[in-house]
């Protein structure tokens, strides 16, 4: 037993620490050159996502924020140009359309009459004027709400001698120009959800007011300038609410079912038109040109253009100007050379 600790276990440590140690040296530094692996060149391949072509569904509507607003006063202006002389009614008082606000006259010069008598003699006769009166009247039904004239003041045709308020109210808030496409028809009513308020209700009466070419355009509380059109509704009669009051404004634009349809992303256009990538039997993408119809944000309506069941790329292809390799399919190393499958290294 003294030979096998004395001599064979210690030199079984020596053979086998040899071998370990004459396998890192050949790992280290005599490396199998037929399994190496060029690290500068990719070995992984990228492939663009693709989709298909699908029966489906869109309902469109286009939600703005809004806001509960008291419908605009209204002048009751003057229609004749002369002298008021009385006022009939108040601020905060409630009249009816037609009602009188005030009174105006004016007075009127009459043409002087000529006399001749017997012997000739011409007398010249100046008339009394006499005094021609108008009424204005409350506009509209509701609540005066300022009375901007005085007993004695002279207005002309037009000038405001005081302003009727409504009682009604309406809903209002900017529609961006792209949801306006969103739109298939002209829209006359919407739903309104009211928050912290009445809940939600239908609106009347919906009108879409674009800015003229060159004008200077407000928001609807005149604070900020507007990019675009601004919405507006009725608020019903019996519906309680109050100015300021924030609401979601939601507008039907359409909907069609069993149409053809695509992600937003797979097609390049605009409203009516655009172009998708179809990808061919040799799994090229080829561009094809398509009729688009309704748009829900996420999908788009294909009119023509492709079939149930072809395969589109999902993503609008992008050329990068700054490509050094000219979009053939090379790719650019983090050194700055360019790597292409067929020809090996560009400098």
């Amino acid at each position: 037993m003294g030979v096998w600790r004395k001599w064979v276990f210690p030199i079984l440590r020596l053979v086998i620490f040899s071998v370990i140690a004459i396998a890192l040296v050949k790992v280290a530094f005599f490396p199998d050159l037929s399994t190496s692996v060029n690290a500068s060149q990719p070995t992984g391949i990228v492939s663009d996502p693709v989709t298909q072509v699908a029966v489906g569904s869109i309902v469109t509507a286009v939600v703005i924020d809004a806001a509960v607003e008291a419908d605009p006063a209204v002048d009751g202006r003057a229609t004749l140009a002369g002298e008021i002389y009385e006022i009939t009614a108040v601020a905060g008082q409630a009249v009816t359309a037609g009602d009188t606000l005030a009174k105006i006259r004016q007075e009127v010069v009459q043409e002087p009459v000529t006399r001749t008598d017997a012997a000739g003699n011409v007398t010249i006769t100046q008339p009394r004027p006499t005094m021609k009166t108008a009424l204005v009247k409350a506009p509209i039904t509701g609540t005066v709400s300022t009375v901007s004239s005085l007993v004695g003041q002279v207005v002309a045709v037009g000038d405001s001698v005081a302003k009727v308020a409504p009682t009604t109210f309406s809903v209002s808030g900017p529609i961006k120009p792209e949801d306006q496409y969103r739109l298939v028809e002209q829209p006359n009513e919407a739903q309104v959800e009211a928050l912290g308020g009445p809940g939600t209700f239908s609106c009347s009466a919906l009108t879409i007011s674009r800015p003229l070419a060159g004008a200077e355009a407000s928001a609807p509380d005149g604070t900020a300038p507007a990019t675009g059109a601004v919405v507006r509704c009725a608020v019903p009669a019996d519906v309680r609410v109050f100015a300021g009051l924030t609401a979601k404004l939601t507008i039907a634009g359409g909907s069609a079912d069993n149409i053809l349809t695509l992600p937003v992303t797979a097609v390049k256009g605009n409203s009516t038109a655009g172009t998708v990538w179809v990808l061919a039997a040799d799994g090229a993408p080829e561009e094809r040109a398509v009729t688009l119809g309704l748009n829900d944000g996420a999908l788009v309506q294909i009119v023509d253009g492709v079939a149930e069941g072809d395969d589109v790329l999902q993503f609008v292809p992008v050329d990068d100007s700054t490509d050094p390799a000219g979009g053939d399919g090379c790719i650019e190393q983090p050194d700055g050379t360019v790597f292409c499958n067929d020809e090996g290294y560009v400098g």
